[in-house]
């Protein structure tokens, strides 16, 4: 495969963990601002959220490394 078709998957992959570590980041903006607000219960609920976000950035990630691997083979 041409590498110039990895370097796209690669890059589109990569753009698409940005976009959900910067919705992790607001989660963990809100939860923290109502912690600070006295609701840590409330916090810890709102945090919850990001479990499955970072679930799905960590899998990207796995897909980015493997086609970085498979495309020097």
């Amino acid at each position: 495969m041409d590498r110039a078709i990895f370097e796209k998957a690669i890059t589109i992959i990569l753009t698409e963990i940005h976009s959900r570590l910067d919705e992790a980041a607001q989660i963990a903006k809100a939860a923290e601002a109502c912690a600070l607000a006295g609701s840590v219960v409330e916090g810890v609920t709102v945090s919850m959220d990001i479990e499955q976000i970072i679930y799905e950035a960590s899998r990207l990630q796995d897909a980015a490394s493997l086609l970085n691997r498979l495309s020097r083979a």
